[in-house]
């Protein structure tokens, strides 16, 4: 199988929440939510990088579509890694990510591998990590 992920789906509660938190207070470009018309249809796409989406979609809907029941949510079960140019980018993400109502569940800091890092989580849980890898810049 040839690699090709081009769309990273994460369940939310609530939709427009989801919405105005990537949107308005991550500043995350979207068209906003379409697919209202269809029942369980109603998602939000967001551009992250050419060839790859962010989408939220309701867990019911995810639910629903693949046909598995609703458990539990558990925030590590995966991040999302925003990796960035510089210590000061990951305190300028931070600092907007809190502004937004994310909560800041590990401050920036060294870590122990060279880097500098900190983790947030959005509305519905999903964690985040903001980082700076030394060995991915330049």
């Amino acid at each position: 199988m040839k690699p090709r992920i081009t769309v990273i789906t994460i369940g939310v509660d609530d939709l427009g929440a989801a919405l105005r938190f990537y949107r308005d207070g991550l500043g995350f470009p979207t068209e906003g939510i379409v697919g209202e018309e269809f029942e369980h249809g109603a998602v939000v796409f967001i551009q992250l990088q050419p060839g790859l989406r962010l989408a939220l979609w309701p867990r019911k809907s995810i639910s629903h579509d693949s046909g598995v029941a609703l458990g539990p949510v558990s925030p590590t079960e995966m991040t999302l890694g925003h990796n960035v140019d510089s210590k000061a980018d990951v305190d300028a993400v931070m600092t907007r990510a809190s502004a937004a109502g994310a909560v800041i569940v590990k401050p920036a800091h060294d870590t122990f591998w060279g880097g500098y890092s900190a983790y947030f989580q959005d509305p519905d849980g999903h964690l985040w990590e903001v980082v700076w890898n030394p060995q991915w810049s330049g």
